[in-house]
C-alpha cells in the first residue's frame, strides 16, 4: 500500500513539473510576440516572469526527479532536500526579476514609451490566463495530493502568473484609452506582488532546510497515535523533520522491562503501522526503552 502511494505520488510530480515546463515555453512565446507588437512594459513583465518560470521550472523538475531516487550509501535519508533547494532557487529569481521591472518601470515613468497593438497583446494574454488556469488545477491537485513544497513554489509562479495577466490587459486597455504611465505603474505594482508572494515559500524552504520539526498540531497526533497502542508506557524524544515531502519521525517507546526482545519488538511494530496508517510516506524509527 505504501509503496504504490508512493509511486502513485512519483507520478503526479513528474506530471505536474513536466506541464509546468511544457506551460512556460508556450507562454515565452506567445509574450514576445505580444511585447513585440506593442512594447508595452507590464508586457514585458509577464515575458521576463516567464522566462523566470521557464529555468525556474526546468531545475524544478530536474529536483523533483533528482527528490525522487531512492536512498543510497551516500544520502541514507534520500534525496528529498533537492525539492527545498529548488524552492529556494525559485524564491531568489523572482525577486531578482521583481527589483529589475521596478527599475525598468521607473525608467519608463520618466520617458514617453508608446504602445501600439494593445487589441493583439490583450488577446495573447487572454490565452495565456487560460494556459495557466488548466496548469494550475493540475499543480494544486498534485500539491494537495503530495504535499510538495517545489512544486508548491511552482504554483506561486504561475498563480501570481494570472494575477500579473489580468492586470497587463487592465493596464493595456488604460493606455488604449490614453492613460499611458498606467502601463509603468501596474509593472511597479506586479512586481511587489512578486516580492511579498516569495518570501513565505522562500522562509519555508529555508526552514525545511535547517529540519524544522512538523507542525505542532501533527506532533500531537503522533503522540497521541503512539499512546494509543496496548502495551506503551510512555514516548519521549519525539523528533521530526521534513525532507523533501517525506516525513521523517524518531522516537524512544517506554514498554514493560520484562517483556521479551520480540513481544517489546511486536509492540513497536504496531506503533510504527498505526503512524503509517495517516501518514503513510513517513519514515518512522524508534528505539524500545524497558521501564
Amino acid at each position: 500500500m505504501v509503496n504504490s502511494n508512493a509511486q502513485r505520488n512519483a507520478r503526479l510530480l513528474r506530471l505536474a513539473s513536466t506541464a509546468s515546463v511544457v506551460t512556460a515555453i508556450v507562454l515565452i512565446v506567445a509574450k514576445l510576440f505580444a511585447w513585440w507588437v506593442s512594447g508595452s512594459v507590464s508586457m514585458m513583465a509577464t515575458v521576463i516572469d516567464s522566462m523566470l518560470d521557464a529555468f525556474a521550472s526546468l531545475i524544478n523538475m530536474v529536483a523533483v526527479y533528482i527528490a525522487l531516487k531512492p536512498a543510497d550509501e551516500d544520502h541514507h535519508f534520500g534525496h528529498g532536500k533537492a525539492e527545498q533547494l529548488a524552492a529556494l532557487a525559485q524564491s531568489a529569481f523572482i525577486a531578482g526579476s521583481a527589483i529589475f521591472l521596478i527599475l525598468h518601470a521607473i525608467n519608463d515613468l520618466t520617458n514617453d514609451v508608446e504602445i501600439g497593438n494593445e487589441q493583439v497583446a490583450m488577446m495573447v494574454m487572454a490565452f495565456s490566463i487560460v494556459c495557466t488556469l488548466i496548469l494550475l488545477v493540475i499543480q494544486n491537485y498534485v500539491i494537495r495530493e503530495t504535499g510538495s513544497i517545489a512544486i508548491k513554489a511552482d504554483e506561486m509562479h504561475y498563480r501570481m502568473d494570472l494575477i500579473t495577466n489580468l492586470s497587463v490587459i487592465l493596464a493595456l486597455a488604460l493606455a488604449a484609452a490614453g492613460y499611458r504611465e498606467a502601463d509603468a505603474i501596474f509593472g511597479i505594482l506586479i512586481a511587489l506582488y512578486m516580492l511579498n508572494s516569495v518570501r513565505k515559500v522562500g522562509w519555508e524552504s529555508i526552514q525545511m532546510l535547517m529540519d524544522r520539526a512538523l507542525p505542532e498540531e501533527e506532533l500531537e497526533r503522533i503522540e497521541k497515535t503512539i499512546l494509543s497502542v496496548e502495551g506503551v508506557q510512555g514516548v519521549h524524544n519525539l523528533r521530526t523533520r521534513i525532507s523533501g515531502a517525506l516525513p521523517i519521525i524518531q522516537f524512544h517507546l517506554d514498554v514493560q522491562g520484562d517483556l521479551s526482545v520480540r513481544q517489546a519488538h511486536d509492540i513497536g511494530g504496531q506503533v510504527k503501522q498505526a503512524i503509517l496508517a495517516w501518514m503513510p510516506e513517513a519514515d518512522v524509527t524508534f528505539h524500545l526503552d524497558p521501564n
